[in-house]
């Protein structure tokens, strides 16, 4: 247990992506992980979608770990925790629908259960709720895609009971997008708008096509451009080579970023050594 103060370079993007089947939620999760890890080897997709993730290879050399049924919570927690282990960066979850209402999921498993239906929601709720931790727990970037279907209401018109339209709603249980950052809606045509937007990036602006420059924009605000700024003036100032290996070793996430300033100023710092 530590007290630290607050960081974004400590954060790291919990994103859905949600829409019909064909607005491009594979294909937008994808270029937008390329854009907040440029190294594709550090991007996992886990394709619950039948090999559908396979199809943009041309793309990168991003890892696929394909899960089929049972879509059981402990199935989707196993899944992230092979990707932690293999130290991902950014994992997709394509898609979150199945752990609730494909084969195995949590629907499917209630619906097995023998005895009260509310009293059996206080047995496989405490299972769900142990996958959404587990992804808002992970060390990596998560994006995770969701599902949407017609949603309708029955209303009264003319005396008479009819279905009525009220807009798209997400294959998942209620209340799942209040535990992401940012929230995307895909429309057929694949443009997204922020329909939820912590980071303040996309709130209220018009729709646009998700890609690299969308994970970019999100990596910045991740990493802080001011702490980067005093990383950088701590490198020009770093009067040894051991003054300069601690600024290395205290700001791990930008090791790879910065790697040819600290390479430059480590051999000026040599250099110097060798005048006197």
């Amino acid at each position: 247990m530590e007290l630290r103060q607050a960081k974004r370079s400590a954060a790291k993007i919990k994103c859905a992506l949600q829409g019909p089947s064909g607005s491009g939620k594979t294909y937008s999760s994808l270029v937008m992980a390329s854009g907040l890890q440029e190294d594709w080897t550090k991007i996992a997709i886990i394709d619950t979608e039948n090999h559908s993730a396979d199809l943009y290879s041309h793309l990168g050399n991003y890892n696929v770990l394909t899960l089929v049924e049972p879509f059981s919570p402990e199935r989707y927690i196993e899944a992230i925790s092979l990707c932690e282990e293999a130290k991902m960066d950014v994992i997709i979850i394509d898609s979150l629908s199945h752990e609730w209402n494909e084969t195995g999921g949590i629907l499917d498993i209630h619906g097995s259960m023998i005895g009260n239906s509310f009293t059996n929601w206080s047995k496989v709720t405490p299972r769900h709720n142990a996958f959404i931790q587990k992804m808002l727990q992970c060390p990596a970037h998560i994006i995770g895609t969701i599902r949407t279907k017609q949603d309708y209401v029955i209303s009264e018109k003319n005396g008479k009971m009819v279905p009525e339209k009220v807009g798209l709603k997400g294959v998942t249980r209620d209340g799942l997008d209040y535990e992401f950052t940012i929230v995307f809606d895909l429309d057929i045509k694949h443009n997204a708008i922020a329909s939820k937007d912590r980071t303040g990036l996309f709130a209220d602006k018009p729709q646009f096509v998700i890609n690299a420059n969308t994970g970019i924009k999100i990596r910045n605000w991740c990493s802080n451009d001011n702490e980067k700024a005093e990383i950088l003036q701590q490198i020009k100032s770093a009067k040894t080579v051991e003054e300069l290996r601690r600024v290395y070793l205290s700001y791990p996430l930008y090791q790879k970023q910065l790697e040819e300033l600290f390479i430059e100023r480590n051999k000026e710092l040599h250099e110097t050594v060798k005048e006197q």
